[in-house]
């Protein structure tokens, strides 16, 4: 009847065709490579716009789905256009010898950076040939030796004074290291104790007084002592300091010549030579009273004192830096401090300071994951101050919170000018868009990547020249013409439209080198369309498990699927379960049960807290298919429960909705549903039948059901008819609809899928808004009629027996 009326879908529009003319070639070694990316114009022409706006404010962000190459072109586009720049300053950090806490900058050309810092290690080794030779030398110890005569003698001829009036005296004047004594003399001799003692007391006195009095003279003259000391010790000083001047000047003039157009490396060179008159005297000298350092802890001093801490270092011909950081934490973005713990304390100086990804692109470029870099505390909002203030600034963001009380340090601020390349999903770049006033001001380079591109045969053409590259890139074997369409089959499918390619060129890469690895196993010369669909096949049955399971119940009798015979108010709905990276199409019955009363249509998903919400707008939509189809002339007082049995997940999506609303019409008509065919597809107010996803996971999955059971001819699922230019179907399924053993209907409208689900006609509504009488909606529209007459019955028995309450009362 009715079934037979409408046609199913020819095999050749269940899949693709690609023109000879499209791929003119036998094997693909045959084509030139392909470079860039493919069937990006849009992209190319808006990164191309970011890398050459070099204003503030024009940094870019890359969004599209991963695998699409966005990162992979984004990265060696920015290299290409990098090499063509110059490349910009080195950057070094030294000693503040006025504050050793905040560091000073040095800038740099490019190349300077690794020069300055050898001349400075061959300046360490330098000064320690120098040091302590140069105090060593007999000039340096001859004026010494002066200046320790110049005070002994002024101190003598004190002292000997003192001594010839103690002689005068008879008194004997006794000197040590530390003190000077006086002792009474007799005949030329001291005396003892016990001589002196039997002297008479007056000789006694005599001799104290005269004592007090050469004390007394020795102190006055000893007064100017420690003028003469200090003039000793300036003397010394000026003698080491002109000594030190003589012995670095030769080693700093050629340094000041070589630099002398750069002013702050003068400045530093002049504060170190300053510097160096503490350092020499205090770590390089002998004449200390501990035992002098070892010479590996002087050198470690030294470079720890006066050799920069280069951070960035580059060659002059090396272009604008192109820096990926894969880990953009707070440390690897703005660098750290690190710190050596001595004594149980945390110390830490300038050559501890370990620059970061910013301070490595900083003249360039920086390319950074979004979802990686929002995941980092603090990052985001220190990445935004740097780019507003273009400073870059070193400090630990744990400082601030208490979390680290250490002594730190405080490095000068290095200038910014760096672009970045932040790459992400379109959902964050809309998150950020929403949630961050100042992202549009930051970021005002949005470069897309489409996630398909048109199957025109330039585009192919281009796809198979791409898949050249990739197998010479990789060392793979050249692919065979039918590969090539395979490889373009599967791309389409992954697209889910046969009019495009899908630009996820990583999972067909993917898929690429399972091809070459069965090809290598086979001994084959060539990656030929058995090896592409072996791959395939191999990658499902690894994720196929769950479906395998579910398909296995299903035969078995556990999950409840017919395809076969005839029932009322059920039907085969077709469902997508996603697991991981793999999908698959699993068959469900939906059922329908209709009973008089007002509560309407009756979700029992959603009243399980099962049904989310696009699932739940599906089914309240056939209420307003039903009002309006059925309810013209009287009230709409059904009540109907809807479920999708043996369902125990989350439900969602509105693809059922066609099944259902036809479910729910064979229970009110009462007409039976064959159970050989399947349904799917969104159902408007109208009546009209809409698109839905994975429609060809699901027409295999209800395909491998019903070849496990057998196919018999009539078995077959509907469509919508919107839906045909996705299909893009595996073999055997073309094979089976060729050989009239299963069918594939697309219909644009319910009353379509009626006719062949009921094999009866659906009825059209003439002028008087009547259906033909025996049609499908004319039995419909009798049992709705049916049920409100009984609602109507129901509330005019119920007024009566309140009006017979009431005269009672």
């Amino acid at each position: 009847m009715s079934r037979q009326t409408h046609t199913p879908l020819p095999v050749d529009e269940l899949s693709i065709h690609i023109p000879e003319q499209a791929l003119p070639f036998k094997t693909s070694d045959e084509l030139s490579a392909f470079n860039g990316v493919l069937g990006q114009d849009r992209a190319v022409s808006a990164i191309q716009f970011g890398v050459a706006m070099n204003r503030p404010g024009y940094n870019v962000y890359v969004m599209g789905d991963s695998g699409t190459g966005r990162s992979s072109y984004v990265t060696e586009y920015l290299k290409s256009e990098a090499k063509r720049q110059e490349s910009p300053s080195d950057w070094a950090y030294v000693n503040n010898f006025d504050n050793n806490r905040e560091p000073k900058k040095l800038e740099l050309s490019a190349g300077q950076g690794q020069k300055f810092k050898k001349d400075m290690e061959e300046l360490v080794d330098q000064l320690l040939t120098t040091f302590p030779a140069a105090f060593e030398h007999p000039t340096y110890q001859q004026k010494k030796s002066l200046i320790d005569r110049e005070f002994n003698h002024k101190y003598d001829r004190v002292i000997d004074g003192i001594e010839q009036a103690a002689l005068k005296r008879n008194i004997a004047m006794y000197r040590d290291a530390t003190s000077i004594s006086f002792l009474p003399m007799k005949e030329g001799k001291a005396m003892e104790e016990t001589e002196f003692a039997q002297l008479s007391e007056e000789e006694r006195e005599t001799f104290h007084e005269n004592i007090h009095e050469l004390e007394a003279q020795l102190n006055d003259a000893l007064v100017p002592l420690p003028q003469w000391k200090r003039e000793s010790t300036e003397t010394l000083k000026k003698l080491n300091q002109d000594t030190i001047n003589e012995s670095v000047e030769p080693l700093f003039h050629p340094l000041e010549e070589k630099y002398q157009d750069l002013k702050d490396v003068l400045e530093y060179l002049k504060q170190m030579k300053h510097n160096l008159h503490r350092t020499v005297i205090s770590e390089l000298t002998e004449d200390r009273l501990l035992e002098s350092r070892e010479d590996s802890a002087k050198r470690l001093f030294l470079e720890e004192t006066y050799v920069p801490n280069l951070i960035v270092s580059r060659s002059a011909d090396a272009g604008a830096p192109v820096v990926y950081e894969s880990h953009p934490n707070y440390a690897n973005l703005f660098g750290r401090i690190e710190y050596t713990s001595e004594q149980g304390a945390l110390v830490t100086h300038y050559r501890k300071i370990c620059p970061g990804a910013l301070h490595r692109a900083n003249g360039g470029y920086l390319i950074v994951d979004a979802e990686k870099l929002l995941y980092e505390p603090f990052v985001w909002d220190a990445l935004k101050r740097a780019l507003s203030s273009r400073e870059l600034k070193i400090e630990s963001p744990y400082s601030e919170m208490g979390i680290i009380s250490t002594t730190t340090l405080i490095p000068e601020l290095i200038e910014l000018d760096v672009k970045i390349i932040l790459i992400g999903s379109r959902s964050t770049y809309y998150l950020l868009q929403d949630l961050d006033d100042d992202f549009n001001e930051m970021f005002r380079v949005l470069v897309d990547f489409d996630d398909h591109l048109p199957r025109s045969e330039e585009h192919m053409l281009a796809f198979a020249r791409l898949l050249q590259s990739r197998c010479e890139e990789k060392g793979y074997a050249a692919i065979e013409n039918l590969g090539v369409q395979r490889l373009i089959e599967h791309s389409a499918r992954l697209a889910e439209d046969k009019r495009h390619l899908s630009a996820r060129i990583g999972d067909l890469f993917e898929l690429l080198a399972e091809a070459e690895f069965i090809r290598d196993m086979a001994k084959d010369k060539y990656i030929n369309a058995q090896h592409i669909s072996r791959a395939l096949d191999a990658k499902e049955q690894r994720s196929g498990r769950i479906q395998k399971e579910i398909q296995d119940d299903i035969i078995d009798g556990t999950i409840l699927i017919d395809t076969d015979g005839e029932a009322i108010g059920k039907i085969n709905g077709l469902t997508v379960l996603s697991i991981g990276d793999s999908s698959f199409g699993a068959p469900a019955r939906i059922s329908a049960t209709v009973y008089p009363g007002g509560r309407g249509i009756v979700d029992i998903e959603r009243e399980a807290n099962l049904g989310q919400n696009i699932h739940t707008k599906g089914v309240m939509i056939l209420t307003g298919y039903l009002g309006h189809t059925y309810a013209q002339e009287f009230p709409l007082e059904v009540s109907a429960s809807i479920a999708m049995e043996q369902s125990y997940g989350h439900v969602d999506g509105d693809s059922a909705s066609l099944a259902e609303a036809c479910a729910l019409i064979s229970a009110l008509a009462h007409v039976p549903i064959h159970q050989s065919l399947a349904v799917t597809g969104s159902l408007s107010q109208y009546g009209e039948v809409q698109a839905v996803g994975g429609i060809n996971e699901k027409i295999e999955g209800f395909f491998s059901i019903c070849k496990a059971r057998g196919l018999n001819g009539k078995q077959g699922v509907l469509i919508p008819a919107s839906n045909v230019k996705h299909l893009v179907l595996k073999r055997e399924v073309c094979d089976a609809v060729e050989a009239g053993e299963f069918h594939i209907y697309g219909i644009a409208n319910i009353d379509q899928a009626l006719e062949i689900l009921m094999d009866k006609k659906a009825g059209q509504i003439n002028k008087k808004g009547r259906f033909p009488r025996g049609s499908i909606n004319y039995k419909v529209l009798e049992r709705l009629r049916d049920i409100a007459d009984i609602g109507k019955d129901e509330d005019h028995d119920d007024s009566d027996a309140k009006s017979r309450t009431d005269a009672q009362t």
